[in-house]
């Protein structure tokens, strides 16, 4: 059971803006592997590139899934989700009038997770107990914290084998983006999930990331294992605000 991303050269555009000039990145079976940059640098974009939200101008996004290869510019978002894809979108992006219950069964759409609805809601709820004390509770009542517990757990539902995480620390405060971060290298090293995560806050982000590619103006401008990202100078002066 072996699942590989390779991005090769990618370009985006919205109309006469570019948002992405060739980006090429890799990930592989049980990886974290985190797109690190500020807002409007061309993370989000190069997530809906991967989930067939955007069509990219030029490149090619080839997932491999136990020696199958599947060219993702060439798939609907749909084909892309039962291939066992999902997103936790920026955002959350919750049905605010719908129970936390339901939210969650919305989730097990691609045809693979419908006959684990069952174990992938107790699994969930497991994994966080506050969404099984709140099953009844409508999504959009909950804190910003419970929401983004709520998303995550709805990515899950369809029992993914390659999971984007896009922002997760937006809208939280310090000590939620840390549990948040936390749960997610939980959940990854419990069931060997392979993660790619867009994430601005490079401390939190390089606590549970295997490698880190900074992104600035729709190019990646950097990108290595965490250890060497934490000695690089440039990282450390202007993202982790180390100084000399």
């Amino acid at each position: 059971m072996a699942i590989k991303l390779d991005i090769t050269d990618i370009a985006a555009s919205y109309g006469a803006v570019r948002a992405l000039h060739s980006v090429s990145l890799n990930i592989s079976q049980g990886q974290t592997v985190a797109l690190l940059g500020t807002n409007g640098n061309g993370k989000s974009t190069l997530m809906k590139c991967v989930m067939g939200m955007v069509r990219p101008t030029q490149g090619s996004i080839n997932l491999e899934i136990d020696g199958a290869h599947y060219d993702l510019t060439k798939l609907s978002t749909q084909e892309i989700v039962n291939l066992g894809v999902a997103m936790v979108p920026e955002g959350r992006r919750l049905f605010p009038k719908l129970t936390v219950e339901e939210n969650l069964l919305l989730g097990a759409y691609r045809d693979a997770a419908r006959s684990q609805i069952v174990d992938n809601l107790a699994f969930c709820f497991e994994a966080f107990p506050l969404l099984a004390e709140r099953r009844s509770q409508l999504a959009g009542s909950m804190s910003g914290g419970q929401q983004q517990m709520l998303a995550i757990a709805r990515a899950l539902m369809s029992s993914p084998r390659l999971l984007l995480v896009d922002e997760p620390s937006v809208g939280l405060s310090p000590l939620l983006v840390s549990q948040t971060i936390t749960k997610l290298k939980e959940l990854k090293d419990r069931y060997d999930l392979t993660v790619l995560m867009a994430e601005q806050n490079f401390n939190q982000a390089m606590r549970i990331a295997d490698y880190g590619h900074i992104i600035v103006h729709g190019e990646i401008v950097f990108h290595s294992d965490v250890e060497s990202l934490k000695e690089n100078e440039l990282v450390k002066s202007f993202y982790l605000g180390v100084t000399q």
